[in-house]
């Protein structure tokens, strides 16, 4: 008995092709899009983030004018940049001034490193080579200058390196801001398209989930990105009333630390540094004011957290931590964010409760 092959119906087999050929044309169109725009991803990011971070505020200020989102937006936009630039343009002024006169009093013999105090070498590991060190800066430095040239030299220029990328962050961020009022605008068209897409994906859990996100975004931003941004000003303020050198420098490594939750890394040296080149009286008032800016996260998270429990510190890190390694420095803020509104997902994919609770 012949067994006969099973018959193959073509008009299945184009509608299968063809729909194989679409998909294929779906993903080749999707890929092509994210490769274009991969380069606008940070700056895309950031401006969604600052938009529905500064929703709430943008809506008072709204309604104050009368309804008018346009004029609104263009206010709130030049509100959010003088916010942002003044403080970096006074930072940047510093930084640049303290760095001409460090190294033009080096070049001329006139930067006077004081001796190092009592006790430095008693220091466990490193108290030995760094009294010796700072007893050979002490008494002549452009010996010591020299000394250190080869190992000086990579410094230097990793250190130009920085400057250009941090510029080139800050230039992303004002960027940002000017999505961000583009988006404030067109606010209700956003939220339609949002909670369209949140329907298409999630089902009839899409719009409390698109509440959810907008929350995450709001809670995270301002109690962990705004803490850093408040402590960073104050150590800022404190860094030039001090007379710290290289006050914009340290503020800017403040901000940096403080998102990644290890601000007092920073003042700690900064304490010592005072202790070693000012006044002891001078140097406790300034230990005083780096204990206050030290601590005041402990009042602020709670006020600008949110209600519900705040998101875990570690996943704050990591976040801030991936996305700086993967975006830069712009990536440290934006990483911190996006992981955290993850975390909020996934506890809800879950089954179980979100940590942020209502709508900020």
């Amino acid at each position: 008995m012949t067994i006969q092959p099973p018959t193959i119906d073509k008009t299945q087999l184009n509608v299968a092709l063809e729909a194989s050929i679409q998909i294929g044309l779906a993903i080749l169109l999707t890929v092509a899009c994210l490769v274009i725009l991969r380069p606008f991803v940070p700056l895309l990011s950031w401006g969604i983030i600052i938009g529905v971070a500064t929703y709430p505020s943008y809506e008072k200020l709204s309604h104050a004018l009368g309804g008018s989102r346009v004029l609104s937006a263009v206010l709130f936009t030049i509100l959010l940049l003088a916010l942002f630039i003044i403080p970096v343009a006074l930072l940047a002024g510093t930084l640049v001034e303290s760095v001409h006169s460090i190294a033009g009093r080096v070049k001329d013999g006139t930067l006077i490193i004081p001796p190092p105090p009592a006790g430095v070498e008693a220091w466990p590991i490193i108290g030995v080579p760094l009294q010796s060190l700072w007893t050979r800066a002490s008494s002549n430095l452009s010996e010591v200058v020299r000394s250190f040239g080869p190992q000086i030299k990579p410094i230097v220029s990793s250190v130009f390196s920085v400057s250009a990328g941090l510029g080139l962050t800050m230039l992303q961020f004002a960027l940002s801001i000017l999505v961000a009022g583009v988006l404030l605008a067109k606010s209700q068209a956003a939220y339609e398209v949002t909670r369209s897409l949140c329907l298409r994906i999630f089902g009839e859990r899409g719009p409390h989930l698109q509440q959810m996100m907008g929350a995450t975004i709001r809670s995270v931003t301002t109690g962990i990105l705004g803490v850093a941004f408040i402590q960073s000003v104050l150590a800022g303020l404190g860094f030039l009333v001090a007379g710290l050198p290289g006050a914009g420098l340290w503020a800017v490594l403040f901000l940096i630390a403080a998102v990644l939750q290890v601000g007092v890394l920073v003042l700690i040296p900064a304490a010592i540094y005072m202790f070693a080149i000012s006044s002891t009286t001078k140097a406790v008032i300034f230990l005083v004011w780096c204990a206050i800016v030290g601590v005041i996260d402990n009042f602020l998270k709670p006020l600008l957290l949110g209600r519900g429990a705040p998101v875990p510190i570690a996943v704050v890190f990591l976040g801030a931590i991936g996305g700086f390694i993967a975006l830069g420095l712009i990536g440290l803020f934006i990483g911190a964010v996006v992981l955290a509104v993850g975390y909020e997902l996934a506890l809800v994919w879950l089954g179980k409760n979100s940590t942020v609770a209502t709508v900020q």
